[in-house]
């Protein structure tokens, strides 16, 4: 074959058989290197057990095989083969790379958390609390049903091992209206010994969940949301801090289950999505889905959700 070099018919079988291994088993034992660089054995040929290179160095030396590379044209000798530093640091350079990304990302993440990011969004929050005001005093003069009432949710951050997350509950099955059964945060309805929507969520977190929290865990309150019915929502954020730390007593009529979604996996593009609602005959509007397995997020949650996400992680 043309992927040997020529062998004088005096030359030693055992040299030339030898000679032949040294190529077949150096090619075979070098994973690592590019297929165009050097010529590959005949398909005729089987990988045999390692030859002794030190016997049949003296005869190997004073062949070449010629590289299939189109960059160069000049024999790559045996001995300099066999010479080249086999571990490549380019190998370890990527790893060191891709592990330096993700303990960046993770510390990225645990910034969403941090006191300087809790401030920024206390500063951005505290506006919205005007809005409310002149809810509050329309709502006194307002008449029907449904208008002029306000209800609130508590938005409720913590962290999972470390990990930020956002605590959700999934509604029981045993709840009326068209919503038993879905996730979504704790909330309702105000009461006329609430003091405000901040007071709300607070109490209702308490009744649902069982958890007591407090109003310094308050970060403030997001633009008001407003449901089919025409009732205003307002979502308050609070963070829990770490689930480790709290004890919950969740309502059996009103909850399901309670569970977390990390912000990692809700900014995931591959776990977000969009439903398009139609009125009529004719486009709607659009709201944001979360996806996490059997649960979906959607409805004026996922919007309350997609708001909070796009306050506190700000990148």
């Amino acid at each position: 074959y043309q992927h040997l070099p020529h062998v004088p018919a005096s030359a030693n079988p055992k040299a030339v058989r030898s000679y032949r291994d040294c190529l077949i088993n150096t090619i075979c034992l070098q994973p690592w290197r590019r297929p165009w660089d050097i010529c590959q054995p005949s398909h005729g040929s089987t990988c045999k057990t390692r030859c002794n290179l030190l016997q049949s160095r003296s005869y190997c030396r004073q062949h070449s095989v010629r590289p299939f590379s189109s960059s160069t044209r000049a024999p790559w000798s045996l001995n300099h083969f066999l010479s080249r530093r086999q571990p490549s640091s380019l190998s370890c350079q990527k790893y060191r790379a891709v592990h330096q990304a993700a303990a960046h990302e993770a510390d990225g993440w645990r910034d969403c958390l941090s006191l300087q990011n809790e401030n920024r969004c206390r500063q951005s929050l505290g506006p919205n609390l005007k809005l409310y005001e002149a809810g509050k005093k329309g709502a006194t003069q307002s008449q029907g049903k449904s208008q002029g009432r306000w209800a609130s949710v508590l938005v409720s951050l913590c962290s999972n091992q470390g990990e930020p997350a956002v605590l959700f509950t999934l509604r029981s099955s045993t709840l009326k209206g068209r919503h038993k059964g879905d996730v979504s945060f704790a909330g309702g309805k105000s009461d006329p010994s609430d003091s405000d929507v901040v007071a709300t969520a607070l109490r209702e977190a308490r009744e649902e969940l069982g958890v007591c929290v407090a109003t310094e865990q308050v970060w403030g309150v997001l633009k008001p949301l407003r449901d089919m019915s025409g009732m205003m929502i307002a979502p308050v954020l609070a963070n829990l801090g770490p689930m480790e730390e709290l004890s919950f007593e969740p309502n059996p009529g009103e909850v399901e289950e309670i569970f977390t979604m990390s912000l990692s996996h809700l900014c995931n593009p591959n776990n977000r999505g969009y439903t398009h609602f139609r009125s009529g005959d004719k486009y709607g509007y659009t709201l944001p889905v979360f996806r996490n397995g059997k649960h979906r997020v959607w409805g004026l949650t996922a919007t309350a959700l997609n708001h909070t996400l796009k306050l506190i992680v700000p990148h």
